[in-house]
Parts: C-alpha cells; structure tokens; sequence
C-alpha cells in the first residue's frame, strides 16, 4: 500500500515538473543565488531618460551650468582685470624699450668719461698740464653731442625725467668730476654749476644738470688733489701743496654751509674732509723743512669730525 502511494506520487512530480531538483539542491539554492547576484541595474531605457531629460522651465531650481562650459559667461569684473593688466603690459614694454635707447646713450657717455680720465691721469707723470688738458677737450664735444641726443630722447615723454634720471645720474657725477678737475688745472678755481651745464649743452628748464649730481662731482674731484699734491712735490713744486690746501680749505667751508642728511652726499662730504687732512700733513711736511719760499703763512685751518 505505501509502496503503490509513493509511486504514484513519484508519477505525478514528474508530470508537474520534467526537470525535477534535488531536495539538498534547493536547500542551498538561495545561498548560491546571494553570493554571486550583481547589484541592480538600471534599464537602459530609464538611464537614458534620465540623461537626457533636462529641465523643467517650470521647476523652482535654477539651470547652473558647468564650470567650463561652452555657455559660460564671465563676469564683467575679469574684463576690468582684462584691461586694466592689457594697458600695463604696454606701459611697461614702453619704458622697457625707452630705457634701452637711454642705456646705448649712457654707454657712449660712460666711454668718453673714460677717455678723458686716462688723459687727466698723465698730470700724475709730471707731463707738460697745457698739453694734456688740450687733448682731454677733445672729449668735450662728445659729451655734449650725447647729452643733447638723451634730452631729444626724454623728450618723447614729459613730465618722466625724474623716472629716468637714476639711469645716467652716476655718468653724470663723473662727467663733473673730470670737467672740475680739468678746469681747477686751467684756472686754480672752482668749476660753478652754470659753467658745467654750458660745458655739457645743458638746459636748466628742460633737461639740467642736478644739484646733488654736481656737488657729488665735485667731492669726487677732491679724491684726486691729494694724489696730484704728492706727485707735484715729488716733482719739485713744493708751492702746490699750499695752493690745494687753501682751495680745500675754502670749498670744504662752503659745503658745511649746506645741511646734508646721512645720505650719499653726506657720505662723500666727509671724504673731502680727509682729502684737505691729507693735504695738510703734506704741507706740514715741506714747510718744516724750509722748502717753501717766503710768503704769507696759510690760515690756520681746523677741520671738524
């Protein structure tokens, strides 16, 4: 009886399902499937309307582009910015150029200073000083010609001279140095400021020769006398030493008159001091060996620290 049951049973499964599974396959079946079940995926239809769906003109959240987009306006602040460092860049490419054409002027200026410092260094050989201050003025011209071309050039842009000037202010300074020096040889005096502006072509209303540029000169010009006062008495011209000592004397008391700052003037002001102490111990030294002709003593000179 149970045996005729089961096999009826078994008749009937097959009947319902042909492929029939084992009971301890189905057992394990929902642990199988739970392991290797990828995750969820979205119909290919439902991603694409989720891509291409813009917008609602209706809906309450604004449409932001992307950074970067074609569609990307950018705010009238960066055009200011634009223009603003677009007129810089012309600005500076305009002084650059300006500079360089102030530059090729100041070499030539440069060179010819040189030319005459080399010749005005011969006075130190004892060399006939008509002779070699002629053949310092033939540099002169020269100057003058590159001064002229360097106030044509400023010219181009008024109201910038003072922009510039550090570009040629230290030529400048030796430019005056040497006229000094070349006209104290002539004359025993001092080169004043108008006569060194006539010499260099210069024009106090447009394009002059500053204040500071020659009183620096001039300090430079007082480094030299020391040096010519020993050669001079090495020479035999044992009157020189009073004849710089008195011009010293007289310059170094007419610049205590200015109130110069700690500045490089200043600096340069309290080397002329020295200068004049050295030309004194100079004189010192021939007068107490009677080499010295007769004549009025020299003023009694104190120069102050």
């Amino acid at each position: 009886m149970n045996s005729a049951y089961r096999s009826l049973n078994l008749t009937a499964s097959r009947l319902i399902n042909p492929n029939p599974i084992s009971s301890s396959l189905l057992h394990f079946l929902p642990l199988y499937s739970s392991i290797n079940a990828s995750p969820p995926r979205l119909s290919t239809p439902l991603r694409r309307r989720i891509s291409l769906t813009p917008f609602s003109s209706s809906s309450s959240s604004p449409y932001i582009p992307m950074a970067g987009g074609d569609d990307q306006v950018p705010p009238p602040e960066s055009h200011l910015l634009e223009k603003q460092f677009e007129s810089f860049r012309v600005q500076l490419e305009e002084s650059a150029a300006l500079r360089e054409k102030i530059r090729a002027v100041v070499m030539e200026i440069e060179s010819a200073t040189r030319l005459i410092q080399a010749n005005l260094l011969l006075v130190h050989q004892s060399r006939p000083i008509p002779e070699i201050i002629e053949k310092a003025k033939e540099k002169i011209d020269d100057l003058k010609k590159y001064y002229c071309r360097l106030a044509e050039i400023l010219q181009k842009c008024p109201g910038q001279y003072y922009r510039y000037h550090g570009d040629w202010r230290s030529e400048t300074q030796a430019v005056v140095s040497q006229l000094a020096f070349m006209h104290w040889l002539e004359t025993g005096s001092l080169l004043v400021h108008t006569e060194a502006e006539a010499k260099l072509g210069l024009n106090s209303m447009e394009f002059g020769l500053e204040t500071e540029d020659y009183l620096t000169g001039i300090c430079f010009m007082s480094n030299d006398l020391p040096r010519y006062v020993v050669n001079r008495v090495t020479a035999g011209d044992y009157d020189c030493p009073r004849k710089v000592m008195n011009f010293l004397t007289d310059l170094h008391a007419a610049f205590r008159m200015l109130n110069l700052r700690n500045d490089f003037l200043r600096k340069k002001f309290d080397s002329m001091k020295y200068d004049l102490r050295r030309v004194e111990e100079v004189y010192y030294d021939v007068k107490i060996r009677g080499l010295i002709s007769g004549g009025d003593p020299p003023p009694n000179v104190q120069t102050q620290s």
